[in-house]
């Protein structure tokens, strides 16, 4: 049985396991933060401008579900004021490392995509 069937077996499910956790790493938010924090851990405002364009209330939906998950360590130092980092742990760090090279691979065939999407859109035309 592939992957995918597995996946396809659990269709009825309300809930697949499977299925959530590669929505959570492959969202739009998921794939930038688990890329941001591995390069060094940050603190919440700090993230935010690294990713960019981010609203407070997603990044912080993102990164309950992350740390939920497993994926992001939450290090909340007792000192005035409030000191909050956020690190991958080391199950984060295996999928950030897949993440990012589904990334890097999407940036290099960037230019194959955008030639194929041409040749569909003039096909269509």
């Amino acid at each position: 049985m592939t992957f995918a069937d597995r996946l396809r077996a659990h269709e009825g499910e309300a809930m697949c396991p499977h299925r959530l956790v590669l929505e959570h790493v492959t969202s739009r938010w998921g794939v930038l933060v688990l890329i941001a924090l591995l390069e060094r851990s940050y603190r919440f405002s700090e993230l935010r401008r690294e990713i960019g364009k981010v609203t407070e209330k997603m990044l912080t939906q993102t990164l309950q579900t992350l740390e939920r998950d497993g994926f992001v360590h939450r290090d909340a130092k007792p000192v005035i004021p409030p000191r909050v980092d956020y690190s991958l742990t080391d199950l984060g760090r295996e999928a950030a490392e897949q993440v990012r090279g589904l990334a890097l691979w999407t940036e290099q065939r960037m230019a194959a995509v955008q030639q194929a999407r041409e040749e569909y859109d003039a096909a269509k035309a």
